[in-house]
């Protein structure tokens, strides 16, 4: 599951979190992948408020994650007059699809309601309440589903949404355990935010982890294979790097 909300920066930040959208749904293209609209929030001026795209593929998560994080963006917005540079920002997060077997739910902390459907789908929109919404109630976690023609299909695919987001939200728990533990020894020298900038004016995008600059156009058309794998690269550095610190240690 991928999932693109817009942060910082007002109408513009949900038009960057369109954008991003597109890149992705390229890069998921170029890769032989199928990406499938699960759920969106429109925004006003364009683009999304939030968007959750479904990605089905080999090794979608192993690379995907390396995206994860805040995307900024500097650029002059279509609807700015003066001709200033605005900054805004996009979140991505990548959840990984998981089976029923890996998520336990009950089904008695989960409340179940079935909606009319809204906008274009056919002859059922607006007669039969073929939209999911679901709430889990121990963790207040709501999903809204209306992409699907029937209200099986939708509830199949909230109930999937709603696992991958349980699974996300515990494997976060443990990573935060883990750099907490990881962060005790090196000191503050991580940057959790804004992992990417991308500046239309040089026609850049600067990787903040690699310290390296990529070609804009080419990101923005969805060829980020290179900073994916420098991303593989650098991780593979540290766990040996780690690797070789506690060998020491135990020595």
């Amino acid at each position: 599951m991928l999932e693109i909300r817009a942060g910082a920066g007002g109408d513009e930040a949900g038009i960057w979190a369109g954008d991003l959208l597109r890149l992705y749904q390229r890069y998921a293209q170029n890769q032989g992948w199928k990406a499938q609209m699960i759920s969106c929030t429109e925004a006003d001026a364009g683009g999304y408020k939030e968007v959750v795209v479904q990605v089905k593929g080999q090794g979608v998560y192993s690379k995907l994650k390396w995206e994860a994080g805040v995307h900024r963006v500097q650029r002059v917005p279509a609807t700015e007059a003066a001709g200033r540079v605005h900054t805004s920002t996009a979140t991505v997060a990548i959840m990984p699809e998981v089976d029923e077997v890996d998520v336990q739910l009950d089904m008695r902390d989960i409340e179940v309601k079935f909606a009319r459907a809204s906008g274009a789908g056919g002859q059922n929109v607006n007669k039969v309440e073929t939209a999911v919404d679901l709430m889990h109630k121990p963790t207040g976690i709501r999903i809204f589903c209306q992409e699907e023609r029937t209200q099986a299909a939708n509830k199949e695919r909230a109930f999937a949404i709603l696992r991958a987001r349980l699974f996300e939200a515990e494997l976060q728990k443990q990573q935060e355990m883990l750099r907490a533990k990881r962060m005790s020894q090196v000191g503050t020298g991580d940057r959790s935010e804004k992992i990417k900038t991308y500046n239309y004016k040089d026609s850049r995008c600067s990787d903040h982890r690699l310290k390296q600059n990529f070609d804009l156009n080419k990101q923005l058309d969805g060829e980020i294979e290179d900073n994916i794998q420098g991303m593989i690269s650098l991780d593979q550095q540290v766990r040996l790097k780690e690797l070789a610190d506690s060998m020491m240690v135990a020595a």
